[in-house]
């Protein structure tokens, strides 16, 4: 029942339960999205560890995240069991063999799995809006923080970084509202307050470098599998609005990396999302119409997104539409939203004659499910009610002793467990900040001493004080606490030349449809 070029579902039945045919998704549409969705315990993990399977197996790479801990056995060689060995007789499955597969464990902790980190300036501030539930004024001041921090050559890399720019940015607002709009001082008061509260949650940990490379979750093994990247979720799950956020990042940034390769026999990258409710859940409706054209267009570029989730009425209509491949397990209809999510996927479906699929929805038994792929020219194939086959990696988890051997043979060992913290826009910040102040400490001392000779008129720089002589600029110098205060009319003169450069690099800066950088 295994044919090249093809993904090994399952085996459809007959009305009277006789085996129907063999079903199968065709890699070369391997890269026009899915859905499996399905009520909690209906086989939704097995049926996305037999995607995964036979994906790695034709070589592709994949991408998922592990919500439970079951995932981390396919890194395992099954095991005989008498339900894997009757649902293999029950379809007919001769060729039913046990495996293992090459995977890259990940973990934003660093405790199951390699460190997985991105920096704030790779994110980009939709994201970083969307992580923080910013509000509209919010989100207008970290517009204006990233639009500073690049053209003013600041790195943005951690939160100690944003930070810093926040106190930056709130010291002169006046200013700095004068250039890019109005900067209020309780907009960002609120940016940090809610940047606390992430790092409370533990973002600190996935702000920083190393950054991931997208380069080593596309990889294939030594026997020509592609390496399954499985991202430890069960404790980033605490805070699903980072786990979510992390996923739509890793999205976009394969979106703004890839080339276009048009379609492919197969696909370069398959990527399932599960729990894909959290990505729309109270999503503002400009991140919503964004991740559908994200959706859309990367196709093109060789990368399947498989939406793994309870019900489909999670995922909006405008994204459901761009998914053709489809499992769905059973759902129950004991609510009024439950008894619609039946009927909307029932209609998603091209109609079988043999059956009625809103019936059939509810009386699905475990590890069976409702299959439609692409066929022939790309059109749905007549959906089918459909055993799902065993998979051939181990069904359950890993023991944490097997979790640290596969971690301690991963290619990237060594490469993201350690963290670096190079000079970014913190330590750029205060350095200036100092200078400001040993200017101004000395410029005092030569006001205290015998004048002889002439003074020296100069000009002063929003936030950085300035050489100006008369008392009024010499109280406010004094008044402030943050250290931004008097330069010389050199330094002046040279952050002047500074600021025209680093403009002009900033120019080069340009994000993507995510907001994320362009390379």
């Amino acid at each position: 029942m295994i044919e090249d070029g093809k993904i090994f579902i399952g085996a459809s039945r007959n009305p009277d339960d006789s085996i129907n045919k063999p079903e199968y998704l065709d890699l070369k549409f391997g890269n026009r999205h899915g859905l499996v969705t399905g009520a909690t315990g209906t086989g939704k993990t097995v049926t996305l560890q037999v995607l995964a399977e036979g994906f790695s197996r034709a070589g592709v790479p994949v991408f998922a995240a592990d919500i439970k801990g079951d995932l981390s056995g396919i890194a395992a060689k099954g095991e005989p069991k008498d339900f894997l060995t009757k649902r293999a007789e029950q379809i007919g499955f001769t060729d039913y063999e046990f495996d293992q597969f090459p995977v890259i464990f990940w973990d934003l902790f660093g405790e199951k799995g390699h460190r997985v980190r991105t920096t704030i300036a790779e994110m980009g501030p939709l994201l970083l809006a969307r992580l923080m539930d910013a509000s509209e004024p919010q989100e207008g001041v970290i517009n204006i923080a990233f639009k500073i921090a690049d053209q003013g050559g600041l790195p943005l890399l951690d939160l100690k970084d944003f930070t810093s720019l926040l106190n930056y940015m709130g010291e002169n607002a006046t200013e700095l509202s004068n250039q890019y709009g109005l900067i209020s001082k309780a907009s960002v008061g609120s940016i940090q307050r809610a940047l606390l509260v992430l790092e409370q949650q533990g973002a600190e940990h996935f702000f920083g470098e190393p950054a991931l490379k997208i380069s080593d979750i596309m990889r294939t093994s030594n026997n020509g599998y592609g390496q399954i990247s499985v991202l430890a979720a069960d404790k980033l799950m605490m805070n699903p609005r980072l786990y979510a956020t992390f996923l739509l990042w890793l999205l976009s940034e394969l979106f703004e990396e890839l080339p276009e390769v048009g379609d492919p026999d197969k696909p370069k990258l398959v990527f399932f999302f599960d729990e894909a409710h959290l990505l729309f859940n109270d999503a503002p409706k400009v991140l919503t119409e964004r991740v559908e054209q994200v959706v859309r267009l990367i196709r093109s570029k060789g990368v399947g997104v498989y939406f793994v989730t309870q019900n489909p009425l999670d995922v909006p209509e405008t994204v459901l539409a761009q998914l053709g491949n489809r499992a769905q397990h059973a759902l129950r209809a004991y609510s009024p939203r439950e008894q619609k999510a039946v009927r909307t996927a029932a209609d998603t479906f091209r109609p079988n004659p043999a059956f009625d699929c809103a019936t059939v929805i509810t009386n699905l038994g475990t590890g069976e499910a409702l299959v439609s792929t692409l066929e022939a020219k790309g059109a749905p194939s007549i959906v089918e009610r459909t055993l799902i086959r065993p998979p051939s990696g181990r069904v359950g988890p890993l023991t944490d002793a097997e979790r640290r051997q596969i971690m301690d043979r991963s290619p990237v060992l060594g490469v993201y467990d350690e963290d670096i913290d190079r000079e970014s826009a913190f330590e750029l910040l205060a350095a200036r900040a100092k200078k400001a102040a040993d200017a101004d400490a000395a410029k005092r001392a030569q006001e205290e001493a015998p004048q002889q000779g002439s003074t020296t008129s100069g000009w002063s720089l929003p936030g950085f004080g300035g050489s100006n002589d008369d008392d009024k600029g010499r109280g406010q110098s004094r008044g402030k606490a943050s250290g931004y205060q008097r330069e010389t009319v050199v330094e002046a003169a040279m952050k002047s030349v500074a600021r025209t450069v680093a403009t002009q690099v900033g120019r080069a800066l340009v994000r993507g449809i995510l907001g994320s950088l362009k390379r």
